[in-house]
C-alpha cells in the first residue's frame, strides 16, 4: 500500500459516507502503517488501527462502521 491519502465511499446504516485515508508514516513489523487517519463527511472519524485480526479505532464509533472501514482498508 503506498504512503499516500486515498478516497473512500461506502453506506453504513442508510447514511452515505465520503472521505479519505491517510497512512501513517511510521510503520509495524509487517511493512504496514501502524494506523489510519480517517475523515468521513469532512469530520474526523478517528485513527484505525489494526491489532490481533481485529479493527479499532481511538474514538468512540460503531463497531460494524469500523469493520466496514478496515474492509475497504485491507481491500485497497
Amino acid at each position: 500500500m503506498p504512503d499516500t491519502s486515498f478516497d473512500i465511499a461506502f453506506e453504513f446504516e442508510g447514511v452515505h459516507y465520503k472521505g479519505w485515508v491517510t497512512p501513517a508514516k511510521g510503520h509495524n513489523t509487517a511493512g504496514k502503517p501502524r494506523s489510519y487517519h480517517v475523515v468521513l463527511n469532512e469530520t474526523l472519524f478517528g485513527n484505525l488501527a489494526h491489532h490481533n485480526g481485529q479493527w479499532t479505532v481511538d474514538e468512540q464509533r460503531p463497531p460494524g462502521m469500523v469493520e466496514v472501514i478496515g474492509g475497504i482498508i485491507d481491500n485497497y
